[in-house]
């Protein structure tokens, strides 16, 4: 279902058997540098390309220095701009950088010093901007002219098993009395040498320095390093209650979890340990689990501490239930304040993702603890991304325009996945850990934050997850990999070497029968449903929670019990240990049968819609049966079906209907801007009267008309309210409009979402729905042909009907007497006055008559009633303006001219919501 745009940058993940190295053992900068590539284990093993050279230097401590330049300079495939490898067997390759390194990258000696040479290599795709496959970021060193001493072998903070006899090997720039030692052990020594390798055997568990020193008579330099020789793993059972990852215990001391089947040894690195393995610090096995207590002087309250795993002494991974990570190469991406203070990566202490958890955080003080979540039959759900809900792609700017939300009357958001997924720009359905909130949008505080003042407008918080994948940086992956170290071996107990339903496979696909992955998917949903105070989960691609094998499409959505027994089994983990009126939404689109049995099972189904209702925005009549959205024609029990007009997934409505609605009609141009949009507010009146839960996709109450592939698919789409739509008075209207049918259903499912409603939407472009409750009837009419029409609105009953958008009544004598209905209009009856902004007790349907006049204003408006409080609002929900009680003129003649939400509160605290016009 989903297409994922990765990062596009030349910083990318690292792969475990990537190897790079130079010639000579200690290059300098004053001296030609040749560069050997292995490319085995890298994205480019067995290329047939091109390879090329991005690189540059650190000079005086900056990485990255003195790169090609140029827009497009990384994908410039001219050898004098990014130089070509040259193949020196299967895999392997060389590039010599001269005369001098210095000469090569522009470089004065004099005045900078160059310590390492940067760079990244790819194959021949990027031209012209396209992706390229590529390696990870690289750093070799350069060390200064003169005696320079380097130990080859062992290299820094390496594992060697116990009694593991290798060869330590050490070379100097120059011909000199030569000495290692072992734990201040002589183990060599040579003279006039320039090079010294000594086979040893280490036989005790422990740390070992190694120091080499050279000695010309002139000179000494001496280079070290430590290796780590851990004991047997020791084996133990482990303490009860534990969960995966970290256990902050009753005397401060910490434990650390590790579920790592058909594994043998682990050790923990911290920042508690300065990044080196240590005897205390090696976990003891309990079966397929491994574990370790730190005791309580490693750690201060309210302080950060950083984390990784080395399994079976080379497999370095974080945490696979880490809460928080730390990514050297994606975290330098994060827009500017979206994640102030955020901690250090240690550098050249270590490599790769690490953890990153908080000893004995102080809780972050909720102000609504005892939020009631709307009735799921009734929701009105808004999808959200975040990165394009604003410019600033963070919880914050959402927070600053709350009243875009508020004002609109949904009571859900559905927030596309915010897990740890790949890079910082993404739709999110690239997951890596699950159980981590991606730093991209804000700090876990600032999204608490927003969940909190969701609550406070009575708006409920949805997560989509996505239990159907993990990329390949997941450490589920790293722990038990393939034969290319990038994907999913056979023996991993999480995920599968390809996906069994054989038809959308995208990066590792899970094993849902495994305990393992019913372990790791209940421990982080519930992570999120008890740190987060969240409201439930859509689940991605559920319909992939299978083992069982199929052969395309039809197949794969096939009734398959053991599918619906996996998920009835998370649901009741979920409902068991949460509050039974917690939100589970499944993104299914399978057999009717299997979709009936899980909705009737508490689930609640996407139900998409796209096609129908586009089918209607554009004028023909095939395809346009409109029933499928309500739950009765998928025989459900219950108002479980959450029908949509647009998702995330499918090309925007609006960009359809302007690009090829029906031309039939010359003296109606569909395919025009105000047409178009007034076909959207018919759209909204009929979507909002069908029963049942209903979704709204980010700015389809604006009429989003940007293609679904600008940029990419999935990439970055602009932003409406910098876009021109704010001051559109038709897209203002079609907001408006949809708002109100968004209160209506809201404020009154008595009878907007009353199951017993009689919906005519079968064939042809003219709907009608009758709305039928114990206080109010009310029939909804539309006409999506593309000429007016004579529609029987069947009135329920005689005397006084409401045009509720009109703002006129009817007097009916006959029930059936036609009403003209232009092309895409619509109209919305009632048998009582209604109001969605008035308060209402006891199902009090009294309309407060507010009235702003004049209206538009170059200066400053009235009302005909007092008021105790004004506010005055941008259409992103910024507060411009307030004013104070009982005031005679509310003067905006310094505002800009655009249009606002003007919020009126009079003295029985009565609410409206009134669009005003700034000339």
């Amino acid at each position: 279902m989903k297409y994922i745009t990765l990062l596009l940058t030349f910083l990318v993940f690292a792969f475990a058997k990537a190897q790079v190295s130079t010639a000579s053992p200690t290059p300098t900068a004053d001296q030609a540098v040749t560069i050997l590539f292995d490319a085995t284990g890298t994205p480019l093993e067995g290329t047939t390309q091109t390879l090329h050279l991005y690189a540059g230097v650190t000079i005086n401590g900056q990485d990255f220095q003195n790169t090609p330049t140029g827009e497009n300079a990384f994908f410039d495939n001219d050898p004098t701009v990014n130089p070509t490898f040259t193949s020196t067997g299967q895999n392997s390759y060389q590039i010599t950088l001269g005369p001098t390194l210095n000469q090569y990258f522009g470089v004065n000696p004099s005045t900078d010093i160059i310590t390492a040479i940067d760079f990244v290599i790819r194959n021949a795709n990027g031209t012209n901007g396209n992706n390229p496959v590529q390696t990870q970021d690289y750093k070799l060193t350069i060390f200064q002219p003169g005696l320079n001493a380097v130990i080859t072998t062992p290299s820094d903070n390496q594992i060697i098993n116990l009694n593991q006899q290798i060869t330590i090997s050490a070379s100097s720039s120059q011909n000199a009395t030569l000495d290692l030692t072992v734990n201040n052990t002589s183990i060599a020594n040579v003279n006039d040498q320039q090079n010294l390798s000594v086979p040893f055997t280490f036989d005790t568990a422990g740390t070992y320095e190694i120091v080499f020193t050279a000695d010309t008579g002139n000179d000494v330099v001496t280079d070290r390093v430590q290796v780590f020789v851990p004991a047997a793993t020791q084996t133990e059972v482990r303490p009860a209650g534990l969960k995966n990852g970290v256990n902050e215990n009753a005397d401060g001391s910490v434990t650390f979890l590790l579920a790592a089947p058909a594994k043998s040894s682990a050790l923990l690195i911290s920042s508690f340990t300065n990044w080196r393995p240590t005897l205390a610090t090696q976990l003891k096995k309990d079966g397929d689990y491994f574990w370790v207590t730190v005791p309580a002087n490693n750690f201060v309250a309210n302080e950060e501490f950083l984390y990784q795993y080395i399994v079976d002494g080379t497999i370095k991974i974080a945490d696979p239930f880490s809460t928080e990570i730390l990514d050297p190469i994606t975290d330098q991406f994060i827009k500017a304040g979206n994640y102030p203070n955020l901690s250090a990566y240690p550098m050249g202490e270590t490599t790769g993702a690490i953890s990153l958890a908080t000893y004995l955080e102080t809780p972050y003080q909720w102000n609504i603890t005892d939020f009631q979540r709307p009735d799921n039959e009734n929701l009105v759900i808004y999808e959200l991304l975040v990165r394009d809900f604003s410019e600033e792609d963070s919880y914050q700017a959402i927070i600053d325009n709350i009243d875009y939300l508020t004002n609109l009357g949904i009571n859900a958001v559905e927030f596309m996945p915010l897990n740890e997924f790949g890079g910082n720009d993404s739709w999110g359905y690239d997951p890596a850990y699950h159980g981590a909130l991606d730093k991209a949008y804000g700090t876990p505080d600032k999204f608490k934050e927003l969940v909190d003042l969701l609550h406070a407008n009575g708006i409920a918080v949805i997560l989509d997850v996505v239990y159907n994948q993990a990329t390949g940086s997941s450490p589920l992956v790293k722990l038990w990999p393939d034969d290319s170290g990038n994907g999913a071996g056979p023996d991993n107990p999480y995920l599968n070497t390809s996906a069994p339903h054989r038809v959308l496979e995208f990066f590792e696909d899970f094993n849902h029968e495994s305990p393992w992955t019913k372990e790791y998917v209940k421990q982080t949903l519930q992570y999120f449903l008890d740190e987060f105070n969240i409201d439930g989960f859509r689940f991605d691609l559920s319909k992939g929670f299978t083992q069982t094998i199929t052969n395309g499409f039809g197949d794969w959505g096939a009734r398959d019990d053991s599918r619906i027994a996996i998920l009835n089994d998370y649901k009741s983990f979920l409902l068991d240990n949460n509050d039974s009126d917690i939100y589970l939404i499944l993104e299914h689109l399978a057999d009717f049968e299997e979709e009936r049995i899980l909705a009737n099972n508490g689930f609640m189904m996407w139900g998409k819609m796209t096609t129908e209702y586009k089918q209607n925005s554009l004028g023909y009549s095939d395809n346009s049966n409109l029933f499928r959205s309500y739950f009765t024609s998928r025989n459900f029990d219950d108002q479980h079906l959450v029908s949509y007009a647009e998702s995330h997934d499918e090309q925007r409505i609006m960009f359809e209907t302007l690009n090829f609605g029906n031309p039939d009609n010359s003296s109606y141009n569909i395919r025009s801007l105000p047409i178009a949009l007034d076909r959207q507010e018919a759209l909204a009146a009929v979507q909002y009267s069908i029963p049942g839960p209903k979704m709204l996709w980010q700015f389809g109450e604006l009429g989003y008309d940007i293609d679904i592939d600008e940029n990419g698919r999935t990439g970055r789409k602009p932003v409406p309210f910098t876009n021109g739509y704010s001051t559109n008075a038709d897209r203002l209207d079609l907001y408006e409009i949809t708002s109100e049918m968004i209160k209506l259903k809201v404020k009154y499912p008595e009878t907007f979402n009353n199951r017993n409603n009689f919906l005519e939407l079968n064939g042809g472009l003219v709907k009608r729905i009758e709305l039928r409750g114990s206080e109010f009837d009310a029939v909804v009419l539309a006409n999506f042909d593309v000429t007016p029409k004579q529609i029987s609105p069947k009135f329920t009953q005689t005397g006084t009907w409401y045009d509720y958008f009109g703002g006129t009544s009817l007097d009916v004598t006959d029930q059936n007497a036609n009403i003209n209905i232009p092309a895409g209009g619509y109209k919305v009856f009632s048998s009582r006055e209604l109001n969605t902004t008035a308060s209402t007790n006891d199902n009090d349907l009294s309309i407060i008559d507010i009235q702003l006049y004049p209206n538009p204003t170059r200066d400053a408006f009235k009302f005909n009633v007092p008021m105790q409080n004004v506010i005055v609002r941008s259409m992103t929900g910024q507060t411009v303006k307030t004013f104070g009680s009982n005031q005679e003129r509310y003067d905006v003649s310094n505002l800009a001219s655009g249009i606002y939400i003007v919020e009126a509160y009079d003295f029985k605290n009565n609410r409206s919501s009134i669009k005003l016009v700034k000339k």
